[in-house]
């Protein structure tokens, strides 16, 4: 099957969700979900492939186990590849990708080549061209404060005080969901988020 984007009727699915987002409407929707939200991120993961990577759709089910929210499901449709993250839900589409939530060998590697003057400047480079292009950089968390063993005063402080670094971008609903436009949006975003990425697998791994 080739991708042609989610249809309004996958944005009303998870409109519904946001609403009732019980097992019930699960049951009661679930074909629409597997047709119309499921099916076209697996068409489009499948045309991404030769360029970057298999990738795999998460469970559509929330852990709940450790969660005071017990809603049963996901109000996204999210998709994981080597290159990236992809996620469809009632407010758009969402791209990003680089270094997330990593462990704490990967973050000390990535903070000393923060504080390196060569790779350091390599990377202050990367991320000003990405926000040139108007693509959000950051972390999923940030430290309010110098991490142990850096100055306050260092020159890539705001890039050493983040636990990660990650380039995204999101697009609200719109009528080009529905075309391959939306395609072309996610490879366009991944394409830009290359330069990281060889950035983290050469000082990161």
């Amino acid at each position: 099957m080739t991708f042609k984007g989610w249809p309004v009727e996958a944005v009303e699915f998870y409109e519904g969700l946001e609403a009732d987002n019980s097992k019930a409407y699960w049951q009661e929707h679930k074909a629409e979900y597997e047709q119309l939200v499921k099916a076209p991120m697996e068409e489009l993961l499948a045309e991404l492939e030769a360029d970057f990577g298999a990738g795999r759709v998460f469970r559509p089910y929330r852990d709940t186990r450790f969660s005071k929210d017990k809603t049963p499901y996901k109000l996204n449709c999210a998709a994981h590849l080597p290159g990236g993250y992809v996620s469809f839900s009632a407010d758009g589409l969402f791209v990003g990708s680089g270094l997330y939530m990593p462990e704490a060998a990967q973050l000390a590697s990535f903070r000393a080549a923060v504080a390196d003057d060569r790779s350091g400047a390599e990377l202050e480079s990367i991320v000003a061209t990405l926000r040139k292009h108007a693509y959000e950089v950051g972390a999923h968390d940030v430290l309010k404060t110098a991490p142990k063993g850096y100055a306050q005063d260092h020159p890539r402080i705001e890039l050493l005080r983040n636990k990660g670094l990650v380039m995204s971008k999101s697009w609200p609903v719109g009528a080009w969901l529905g075309t391959k436009k939306a395609k072309d949006r996610v490879v366009t975003t991944l394409h830009a988020a290359q330069p990281l990425n060889d950035w983290i697998a050469t000082h990161v791994g």
